[in-house]
């Protein structure tokens, strides 16, 4: 597991790609210390309550009790006893006679398994429970836990490798750590907290800490905890690390237009009347239906088993989903290879679309990716870049030649505005797009915006200044932060950089990639997890009660991580517009009278095909799952 990640998984793209999720297996030795959450802290956490009967309605969910780490575990534990001993008890009788090695024709086998608490079961029960309304039942889902509260997985960086790790000069100045080290789990780009200022991720030029975006979630599951059909914010990239319990079942749908789209269409076809009312639905999170509906379209659907110790990435725009087979602990975070840029154009767009902010400004972080160029390092992934960077140059000059021709007045010498910040995005800049929000679309007016003198609070993207208000054209002027001649050096900048890069030949001589499949056309490792799926035995007990003495044992350090920087999150990034913080724009007087600058608003069962990304699977001793168990996850494969 050494190395860059985000260079794994330009490795494994190409194949993994197609599925829209995949699973990466660590190598032998991989013993993640120390498990940093505090377990016995009286820290609480809400829960989202998760009514199962109902989650194909696309209702909002309400608030469940408030837990500690601890209560939490104690809870779901005690609820998968329950559920066990209620639909499952002869387990222990049907799997004594299945592990006895004695050989019985195949539909007594198959009628034992029935009677057993395994993962293919479990599967059966939920969708039972969704599609059929066999009964009412109601869950508890610790889902989107800050870590500056209540703690990341994963111990911070000492030498500045994440968003609020420390910066020890010391530290800094030695050697890598090596594997298995426990340093070596602080400062490892695959420690969550790391990932998303990794060298070559877009989103390292993001400085300030987003929730969920580039500081990770924790995520609390209990038996049948469901994470909802979704895609990524912007479209980005996701990897979501298990630490400790129960498995998660997931199902993907591969982000390419074909299959995205119809995941889209099957939705708003299920949900056709409720989408009437609430048109951007599926961006809620709150919907759960059978990947047997995808199948029956035409879409198609992939699941996998992840199991403690393993990786989940999901690809730009693949949708996913699942749910917890009991008691566990999860965490994810966010991030973006230089591919990423077309699809987060296209999400761009989409949130455009249903006036959704978006978590940062897409053309602010081009702008960015175009003022660090010596990172593209390649002739394909420039071209990527230059065909966003044209695309929103045209735009925006043709607009603007347009407006100007409708009698929107240019004022530029007459307002005195900040230029826009290039080198990062920083707290500062990020209020400050905030604050220039489209009041149709909710864009973020990063270049330029068009402001009428009837109003102090409202401003518009270049698209939509019609909407803004009925005044005629002649009182609306602009606000310009970059002008046309920035605008096309950047462009130019980038067109250069590109050709350079082109008479070079930098375009990387296709690369060994993982083993592409089975010869039966299967996914790599799908064998592997059809096998746990029929087989895993799911034990039920908490670790509230002995982690901090197992963490003694094994010689780690237990500590909580303390943040005291401000945060923004999913939630809360590019929020409501309203009054601006300490920002007055003044503009100088024009000919006319002088316009007042506004105070600017701030998925039955599924082909059984799982992407494991490990190389061909080395057997396992155990294939028992504990539930937070304490020993290190069991060692696999090396990737």
């Amino acid at each position: 597991m050494e190395g860059n990640p985000l260079h794994y998984v330009e490795k494994i793209r190409p194949i993994a790609d197609k599925y829209g999720i995949c699973k990466i297996v660590p190598p032998k030795g991989w013993k993640p210390a120390p498990f940093c959450v505090d377990m016995k802290g009286d820290k609480r956490f809400q829960t989202k309550q998760q009514l199962l009967h109902r989650i194909q309605e696309g209702i909002s969910f309400g608030d469940g009790v408030e837990y500690s780490a601890g209560q939490y575990q104690h809870m779901a534990s005690q609820r998968a006893k329950e559920w066990k001993a209620k639909h499952y008890p002869d387990h222990e009788q049907m799997t004594k006679l299945v592990n006895s090695g004695k050989e019985e024709e195949e539909g007594v086998q198959e009628n034992r398994n029935r009677k057993r608490f395994i993962p293919e079961n479990l599967e059966r029960d939920y969708w039972d429970i969704i599609e059929s309304h066999s009964r009412q039942l109601v869950v508890e889902y610790g889902n989107d836990v800050n870590t500056d509260e209540f703690g990341s997985g994963f111990p911070l960086s000492e030498r500045g490798r994440s968003i609020y790790g420390k910066k020890d000069p010391a530290k800094m100045a030695l050697p890598e750590p090596k594997f298995g080290t426990e340093d070596y789990y602080r400062e490892t780009w695959w420690n969550l907290n790391n990932i998303p200022c990794a060298p070559d991720s877009v989103l390292r030029h993001v400085k300030v800490g987003i929730n969920g975006i580039n500081v990770p979630w924790m995520y609390y599951g209990a038996l049948f905890t469901t994470f909802c059909w979704h895609n990524e914010d912007n479209y980005l990239y996701s990897i979501n690390y298990h630490h400790k319990g129960a498995p998660k079942q997931w199902y993907g749908v591969p982000g390419n237009m074909t299959a995205a789209d119809g995941l889209e269409k099957v939705f708003k076809n299920f949900l056709s009347m409720k989408m009437r009312d609430v048109p951007d639905l599926l961006h809620h999170i709150t919907t759960m239906f059978s990947p047997r509906l995808l199948q029956n379209a035409d879409v198609p659907v992939y699941k996998l088993l992840q199991h403690e110790g393993e990786y989940v990435i999901t690809f730009p725009r693949a949708f996913h989903g699942g749910f917890s087979l009991g008691p566990n602990v999860g965490e994810a975070v966010n991030f973006a290879t230089h591919d990423w840029i077309s699809y987060g154009s296209d999400a761009n767009e989409r949130y455009r679309s249903f006036a959704r902010p978006a978590v940062f400004s897409h053309d602010r972080l081009t702008f960015t990716m175009a003022n660090h160029l010596r990172e593209q390092k390649t002739y394909s992934t420039c071209k990527l870049l230059l065909d966003e960077i044209e695309r929103v140059v045209g735009e925006e000059l043709r607009l603007r030649s347009k407006l100007v021709e409708a009698g929107v007045r240019d004022v530029t010498n007459l307002i005195n505005l900040p230029k826009n910040r290039l080198d990062q995005l920083d707290s500062e800049s990020a209020d400050y797009d905030d604050k220039r929000l489209c009041h149709a679309c909710k864009h973020v007016c990063f270049f330029s915006a068009v402001a009428c003198e009837c109003s102090q609070s409202k401003v518009s993207c270049l698209r939509h200044s019609h909407y803004m208000c009925r005044c005629p054209m002649d009182r609306k002027y602009f606000m310009i932060w970059s002008d046309d001649d920035e605008l096309k050096t950047t462009l130019q900048k980038v067109r250069d950089h590109c050709e350079s890069l082109k008479k070079l030949h930098t375009t990387p001589s296709p690369t060994k990639l993982i083993p592409g499949g089975t010869s039966d056309g299967l996914a790599p490792g799908v064998t592997k997890d059809a096998e746990m799926h029929k087989k895993d035995e799911i034990c039920l007990d908490p670790v509230a009660e002995d982690v901090k003495h197992a963490v003694k044992h094994d010689d780690r350090q237990f500590s909580a991580m303390k943040m005291a920087m401000p945060m923004r999150s999913k939630m809360s990034m590019g929020g409501p517009a309203g009054p601006p913080s300490g920002l007055q724009l003044q503009p100088a007087p024009a000919p006319e009278p002088a316009p007042q600058p506004p105070a600017m608003e701030a998925v039955p069962m599924v082909r059984r095909v799982s992407q494991d990304a490990s190389a061909p699977s080395s057997e396992d001793d155990d294939d028992e799952i504990e539930i937070i168990a304490v020993k290190p996850p069991p060692t696999t494969t090396t990737v």
